[in-house]
């Protein structure tokens, strides 16, 4: 069989090229972008890769690539039969909500988020319970159980916007304590939380932003809105991993300090070789269980594919087709 890549790899080292050398791509990757091209067109599949993969899946072998937001979105319109999730579980069980019918991959299910595994569907029923009435606003970054117990879903790209459009003074906003009080000091709502965090985001510090500062004289400094709000009363703007790429885009900053997952920096510096990316590299261990390799086997495989019970299914679903709807 003639090789996918034949008269193609410099095509595809190109966009990675400014971040690894050439014989560590051919090495250490080539082979499994390679083979994971050719399932891909075997199985009509797609791969949803999300911003904190790594440059060599991001870049070589993705086909949609966003934030939470933009890959829920992708979701609902993908034609394909298989979608390959290169992001974490809650992503795919969002993907399988909008795809009932398609099959849905996760490379390793072991690939959670602290923020899901920090709420249950009982925890929620009770804050139900103790607060009749009042909307729940679940994060995506929720288990597909938690989010059949909302209202609408949200991420946090869309968080103030899907708040704001309940036309209410006081939500239940779970389970990101962080995003929900930067939320609520945003539009004045009031915010009943939950005590989770993302085990990334939650690791940055006023100390390390003043600190960098000192070191970096005239850096920008954007926050993820998962931090804490002490960290965004330090930055220069907040916004989701998406409204980063769009501020870089925009404003072509000279040096520029992402506070969040360093991968972010990674890909966006390809896309803005101009722009100096000063790295605080918190990685999401979660997020690097997804490798090349691992993408590749689950193509071989076709597993492990992701399946929700109906009746929480169709619960979820609705929370989150309330969201894209906002």
């Amino acid at each position: 069989m003639t090789s996918l890549l034949s008269g193609n790899r410099d095509a595809l080292y190109g966009p990675v090229s400014r971040i690894m050398r050439r014989d560590q791509w051919e090495q250490l990757y080539a082979d499994d972008i390679e083979a994971i091209l050719r399932l891909k067109q075997q199985h009509n599949a797609v791969i949803l890769a999300h911003n904190y993969q790594t440059p060599e899946i991001f870049h070589c072998v993705a086909d949609i690539r966003g934030d939470s937001l933009a890959l829920a979105r992708a979701a609902q319109d993908v034609e394909a039969d298989v979608i390959v999730i290169a992001g974490v579980h809650f992503m795919a069980e969002t993907a399988k909500l909008l795809n009932p019918e398609k099959t849905v991959l996760i490379p390793d299910a072991a690939a959670g988020c602290s923020l899901a595994e920090g709420i249950t569907e009982a925890d929620v029923l009770a804050l139900k319970q103790a607060n009749p009435g009042v909307p729940v606003v679940t994060y995506v970054n929720s288990s597909a159980a938690v989010k059949a117990q909302s209202d609408i879903c949200c991420t946090s790209g869309n968080a103030k916007r899907v708040v704001e459009s309940l036309g209410v003074p006081r939500v239940i906003m779970i389970p990101d304590e962080f995003l929900a009080r930067n939320i609520e000091a945003e539009t004045g709502i009031e915010m009943i939380t939950w005590p989770a965090h993302c085990e990334v985001h939650e690791r940055f510090t006023p100390q390390e932003i003043r600190q960098y500062r000192r070191v970096h004289p005239g850096v920008t400094v954007m926050a993820h809105p998962e931090c804490p709000p002490a960290v965004l009363a330090e930055a220069d703007c907040a916004g989701s991993t998406a409204q980063m790429s769009e501020y870089i885009r925009a404003h072509n900053p000279e040096k520029i300090l992402l506070v969040t997952e360093c991968s972010m920096s990674d890909n966006l510096s390809v896309e803005f070789p101009e722009t100096e990316f000063v790295r605080p590299c918190n990685l999401c261990a979660h997020m690097k269980r997804i490798t090349l390799a691992t993408i590749r086997r689950a193509l071989e495989t076709m597993q492990t594919q992701v399946s929700i019970p109906p009746d929480i299914a169709a619960n979820a679903r609705r929370a989150v087709e309330r969201m894209l709807a906002v």
